[in-house]
C-alpha cells in the first residue's frame, strides 16, 4: 500500500509543476503583475529554470512562445515514463502487491 502512495506523490509533483507553468503562462497575460513579489518572483524563477531549456530550442512565433506547450507535453511523457519505472523497479523488488 505504502508504494502506491509513493508513486501518487510522484505522480502529483509532476503535476504541481506543470499546474507552476500554467499560473506562469497566465500571469504574463496580465499587463500590473509585480514580479518583484517573493511568491511570484520564486514561481517565475522555478518555472523558468525549465523553460529556458527549450526557449534555447525553440524560437518564439511571431509574438507568440509555445516553449511552454512543448514543455507541458515533455513533462507529461516524462511523468509517465518516470511512473512507469517507478511501478516496474517496486513489481521487480516485491514491494507492488497484486
Amino acid at each position: 500500500m505504502i508504494a502506491f502512495k509513493i508513486v501518487e506523490a510522484i505522480a502529483n509533483c509532476f503535476y504541481v509543476f506543470l499546474l507552476m507553468i500554467f499560473v506562469r503562462c497566465l500571469l504574463t497575460w496580465i499587463p500590473g503583475v509585480n514580479w518583484n513579489n517573493p511568491i511570484l518572483n520564486a514561481l517565475r524563477s522555478a518555472v523558468d529554470l525549465y523553460l529556458d531549456l527549450f526557449r534555447k530550442i525553440i524560437p518564439p512565433v511571431g509574438m507568440f512562445d509555445l516553449s511552454p506547450i512543448v514543455a507541458s507535453f515533455v513533462l507529461v511523457f516524462l511523468r509517465t515514463g518516470v511512473i512507469y519505472a517507478a511501478v516496474f523497479i517496486m513489481a521487480q523488488m516485491g514491494i507492488l502487491g497484486n
